[in-house]
């Protein structure tokens, strides 16, 4: 086993290789992601569901991802970074084709709901992965690319809708449709993996024996005491749950609350999205430029002014420019947020999986809240709390300031 690589100590070509298989594996997950959500209506129709059952069936990909984020570190330790990442997705491409199966073949919704669990424990544990990995090219790299890489992976969930929409009209079973995808993750990731670097980057060090599972897990439960990192969750709290509540509520939002027509909340939707990924593009030079801490506290008070101009703006233009900021302030929390997990680099695994298991809940917990809350007062005073969390998330930026020495932890100063 060897320690993670160093600027020193890795030749370019190989950073380029490394860093390149961790933006095909972030696209991976979001191609996957996408092309199950896509499908929906056709997996609805195949299964003959009402809405609420179709509720129940997206429970299978909650927890199962739950369960991949909470395994996650243990296979890294275990299996190290290559071959943890190709029983992932792996385990990602079997859920997709279960799902064709249980949709197409032999019609079966708890089927479908085991295929959807198999396949969100590979998303999740990917996700921890891929993070981790991340983190550690961004370091041997030295300049902050986590924000540039969850663009990549918000290309991939793009390039996922648009292939789920155009199989739809197509007329391609919903069977063919995900083999096809399932087969390109596999092929990518055969294809990029061998560039990840022969180390495995969580708990192990040079020439250290691999720990039992009860250690990895003593490990994994241990960093929950970790005051810091518990803030860093309350930023990834605060931002993941302004992006979540924007995915689920913004377009019924501008429609009830506004007067829009479905036509112009998808719009809504859209521009949302596009300054959520200009926001993760062009936000790793501004992170070198500034800092973290500097940025996050930015990001909080833009992503406030836009869900007060969007909640009380009086006109259309505000409106949009409300979402405008509200997405290029939700946009850096959660990378920055794994970023700073990962500083770590002994116990980067289970940190990256503590701060994405809080992060999920309120992807998991945020829609269901907010859509009581708006049964109650209305889904624009319901937003209300999600401004309350970006405040939280501003006050506990602090947090995310680097401990580490070294090249990117100088950029990235306060």
């Amino acid at each position: 086993m060897f320690a993670t690589p160093s600027p020193a100590t890795m030749a370019r070509p190989a950073l380029r290789g490394w860093l390149g298989a961790v933006f095909a594996a972030f696209f991976i997950a979001g191609l996957g992601l996408a092309s199950w959500m896509s499908r929906v209506p056709a997996v609805r129709d195949g299964l003959g569901l009402d809405t609420a059952q179709v509720g129940l069936l997206i429970f299978g990909l909650s927890s199962g991802s739950v369960i991949g984020l909470l395994i996650a570190a243990g296979l890294l330790g275990r299996l190290g970074a290559r071959r943890a990442m190709m029983v992932s997705v792996s385990l990602t491409a079997v859920g997709l084709v279960l799902m064709g199966i249980g949709v197409s073949v032999a019609p079966s919704a708890p089927f479908v709901f085991v295929a959807l669990a198999i396949f969100g424990i590979g998303i999740g544990s990917l996700d921890v992965m891929m993070n981790v990995e991340g983190a550690a090219a961004e370091r041997a790299a030295g300049r902050t690319l986590m924000p540039l890489m969850h663009a990549c992976f918000s290309l991939g969930t793009v390039v996922g809708a648009l292939c789920g929409a155009a199989a739809s009209a197509l007329q391609v079973s919903v069977l063919w449709h995900l083999v096809a995808i399932a087969v390109v993750a596999l092929i990518t990731i055969v294809v990029t993996v061998r560039f990840i670097p022969a180390a495995l980057t969580d708990s192990t060090t040079a020439g250290a024996p691999k720990q039992a599972w009860r250690e990895r897990l003593q490990g994994s439960l241990a960093v929950w005491r970790d005051r810091t990192l518990l803030l860093i969750g309350v930023i990834v709290l605060g931002m993941t749950f302004a992006e979540g509540s924007a995915n689920d509520w913004l377009a019924l939002a501008a429609v009830d609350g506004h007067g829009f027509s479905n036509t112009d909340g998808a719009i809504v939707f859209g521009v949302f999205v596009a300054a959520m990924t200009v926001g993760r593009v062009v936000g790793g030079p501004i992170l070198d430029r500034f800092g973290r801490v500097p940025v996050l506290r930015a990001c909080a008070v833009v992503g406030i002014a836009g869900l007060l101009l969007f909640i009380l703006a009086p006109s259309t233009p505000f409106i949009f420019v409300g979402i405008v900021l509200w997405g290029l302030g939700a946009s850096l929390g959660f990378p920055v947020g794994m970023s700073a997990a990962a500083d770590d680099a002994k116990n980067a695994a289970a940190r990256v999986s503590a701060v994405a298991i809080i992060g999920y809940f309120a992807f998991l917990v945020g829609p269901p809240v907010l859509g009581l809350l708006g049964e109650t007062w209305g889904i624009l005073n319901a937003l209300f709390l999600v401004l309350v969390l970006m405040v939280l998330a501003g006050l506990a930026a602090p947090a995310a300031r680097p401990a580490a020495s070294g090249a990117l932890a100088a950029r990235s100063r306060e």
